[in-house]
């Protein structure tokens, strides 16, 4: 018998949470439980669906040791129960509670869920905050306003000088705000024999996959008896003092290279923290000052640049698609501003494709649940962006294949900054490009069936023609766009035998989209 349930989402493994730092402890019985709900509400990476789950049990061991009442329930506990609410609503009458407590869920769908059974419900039902993101939900208002654009880069000028940040007499540190230009670098041949090996773990979750088998959870992917991913905040925590002594000192230099040729090419220099970061094992400003740290001991090792890249994308990017997020919904969830409508392609599931680039970016994707930024945004999603794949596939696809896959962060990154489907309230252009970019950032074209500098011929490099069909079909919405004016310039220079031959080879490729 307790007087109050508190109810740990799959999400907020968060054990410096006020909740339990109170007194008098005995009143309270925590909840954290694996739900069919939360397993089929899109189809997910069976290590995604494996890592929260082992995440949960460790989290509830934890809780436990500490000296909590917990109540920690598989599949196996609620297969009869069709949600959350009725989970709930079973657990309150079983325990005698008079009230239930959660914390605010970083989906749209979940914090609608949660109000209508506040709402509804006989017992007195509260919730509280996270306590995880550095800008709190009541401000994001004051940042942030429905369908109006926000640039990135004002809001994480404003971030580093609240948190005060890589921030020296009131200005940024190094003079300038953004080394974004000296992050580009290219994976050269010397490089690749440096590359660090991965930092992985070996969590034993053969218990979890026999429950997943026998609730016939519908997942895809690949996954061994072990798990390569931090399910502990010990573990996350290793993980970052990895990341800040052997990858930091490159991490910014290649964060956007992309290579074929390494047995580390899906880990490169980047910190995979995402996992840990978005269950809330850790918390941003714990890895932010440990970058921090590390920096300040290692300035001999590691420049600014490197660190700049890093605390970006934490402080800045993250926090950023969170309220674009929250301030867009629920309608953000159905734009589609380029009226994309084409499926997507059977080898986004198999990985079996002649285009090297996809092949590579998905095949690492179903073996690790795990692919970095560039290649989620321009392998993959570039190539949805140029074939007009419908962006509710898109999103699917996104949502279940990554292992650090939430609502909140998947959809503006995806539907927003990679398919322009929100017409350009994240990003101020399309992040199109043709087979020049990849060649640029990677080595795949060098062991690709297709040519890379070709545009016409049936070798040609599908991106290519894609690209110059792709800008030449929304001439109307981009052609004033100031960042993309010299594209244009370029494509009525080229003589119109050459535009049709670049065109009719974009239609064949749309129209055999599957052969690719």
């Amino acid at each position: 018998m307790y007087k109050t349930l508190r109810f740990i989402f799959g999400d907020q493994l968060n054990a410096n949470h006020s909740w339990y730092k109170e007194e008098n402890q005995t009143q309270y019985l925590y909840v954290i439980a694996e739900l069919k709900q939360e397993t089929d509400y899109v189809k997910h990476h069976i290590q995604k669906v494996v890592a929260f789950f082992t995440a949960m049990e460790n989290f509830a061991a934890a809780l436990k040791k500490a000296q909590l009442n917990v109540l920690h329930l598989t599949l196996d506990d609620t297969q009869n129960d069709a949600c959350i609410t009725l989970l709930l609503t079973r657990l309150a009458e079983q325990y005698q509670c008079q009230q239930i407590q959660y914390q605010y869920p970083d989906e749209y769908r979940l914090q609608q869920q949660m109000l209508q059974f506040k709402s509804r419900s006989s017992l007195k039902v509260s919730g509280c905050d996270s306590e995880h993101f550095l800008l709190p939900y009541a401000d994001i208002g004051d940042h942030f306003t429905k369908d109006k654009q926000v640039k990135m880069e004002f809001f994480y000028r404003m971030m580093r000088k609240r948190f005060n940040i890589l921030i020296q007499d009131n200005a940024p540190q190094g003079g300038q705000w953004n080394f974004d230009q000296d992050n580009r670098n290219k994976l050269k041949k010397t490089d690749l024999a440096t590359i660090p090996k991965p930092k992985i773990f070996t969590n034993n979750i053969e218990v979890i996959l026999q429950r997943i088998k026998r609730h016939r959870v519908n997942t895809f992917g690949q996954c061994s008896t072990t798990l390569l991913w931090p399910t502990s905040r010990a573990q996350a925590k290793q993980l970052l003092d990895y990341f800040c002594s052997d990858l930091l000192p490159k991490f910014g230099q290649f964060q956007d290279a992309m290579t074929c040729q390494s047995p580390h090419q899906w880990s490169l220099y980047h910190s995979r923290l995402a996992f840990a970061l978005n269950t809330k094992m850790l918390h941003p400003m714990h890895v932010i000052n440990r970058v921090l740290a590390e920096f300040t001991a290692r300035q001999d090792q590691i420049n600014l640049a490197q660190v700049e890249g890093f605390i970006r994308q934490i402080l800045g990017w993250r926090e950023y698609v969170r309220g674009i997020y929250w301030q867009n919904m629920p309608a953000y969830a159905t734009k589609n501003a380029l009226h994309a409508n084409r499926s997507i392609p059977d080898y986004f599931w198999s990985g079996k494709t002649k285009m090297n680039c996809m092949k590579q970016a998905i095949t690492q994707s179903l073996e690790t649940a795990y692919a970095h930024h560039i290649q989620r945004l321009m392998i993959t999603g570039n190539f949805c962006l140029l074939t007009g794949i419908d962006p509710k596939e898109v999103d699917s696809w996104y949502l279940g294949i990554y292992i650090d896959a939430i609502e909140w962060v998947e959809m503006p990154n995806t539907r927003g900054m990679s398919q322009f489907a929100d017409g350009g309230l994240i990003a101020t252009k399309p992040y199109a490009a043709s087979g020049n970019y990849i060649n640029k950032m990677s080595d795949y074209c060098k062991n690709c069936h297709y040519k890379v500098q070709q545009k016409t011929e049936i070798t040609a490099c599908p991106f290519n023609s894609l690209y110059w069909q792709f800008m030449h079909s929304h001439q109307t919405r981009l052609a004033s766009n100031p960042r993309i004016g010299m594209v244009y310039k370029n494509w009525q220079k080229q003589p119109q035998e050459q535009q049709q031959a670049i065109l009719n080879r974009a239609q064949w490729c749309l129209d055999n989209i599957e052969k690719l």
